[in-house]
């Protein structure tokens, strides 16, 4: 079974954040953005997130590495990687056959040491600015961070723009209904987003 660095502690510490606080947000009359991850979705490897090989029947080959700006690792004996945009589970399996023909035990485990993803939080909020998540954070959570809303913010109206495959896609999410206690759906946010809190009408 594939292990994620990741405490269960965290995950279960943002999981009642994020269900008892930062439902998330619902969405405008546009549809959801591609790519979007919920709370189940399955990690994917992006560039920047530090990985562990674990070769029970090759102890010497045990090693992490960061995957590079080129989403590739370079590993012994089977040369260049591609790991960005892949599941552990499917990156693991992946691994598993190309070793097959190199070593005679070819089981090796890949746990995700470290992810993070940087955010870029703007607008109405107290201390706008770039900041960097381990992995999974909320649309909410980011804001919080950045230091909540402005006397001037609107919950209500947040931009979540995201880049995907060199094109902007944007979404105006409502994290009021979420405060008031409704159930909603969670949004994450992902390396690259960009947030906007819009200007509260008076």
């Amino acid at each position: 079974m594939i292990q994620n660095s990741r405490s269960v502690i965290a995950f279960g510490f943002l999981a009642g954040l994020v269900l008892l606080v930062a439902g998330g947000c619902s969405s405008a009359s546009r549809g959801p953005l591609p790519n979007q991850p919920t709370f189940n979705t399955p990690v994917v490897l992006s560039p920047g997130d530090v990985i562990k090989l674990s070769f029970p029947g090759s102890n010497e080959l045990n090693q992490s590495q960061k995957i590079r700006a080129d989403g590739k690792l370079s590993l012994p004996l089977i040369g260049e990687v591609t790991a960005a945009g892949k599941t552990l589970p499917a990156f693991q399996t992946e691994l598993a056959k190309l070793y097959k023909t190199q070593l005679r035990n070819a089981d090796v485990l890949v746990t995700l040491e470290s992810g993070t993803a940087t955010v870029v939080v703007s607008g109405y909020v107290s201390k706008p600015g770039k900041f960097s998540f381990d992995r999974p954070t909320t649309v909410f959570q980011a804001i919080m961070e950045a230091g909540g809303v402005s006397e001037y913010g609107n919950l209500g109206k947040v931009r979540l723009i995201r880049t995907v495959n060199g094109q902007q896609h944007a979404q105006t999410l409502n994290l009021k209904s979420a405060m008031g206690g409704k159930t909603t759906n969670v949004y994450y946010v992902k390396d690259g987003d960009v947030i906007y809190v819009a200007q509260r009408l008076f």
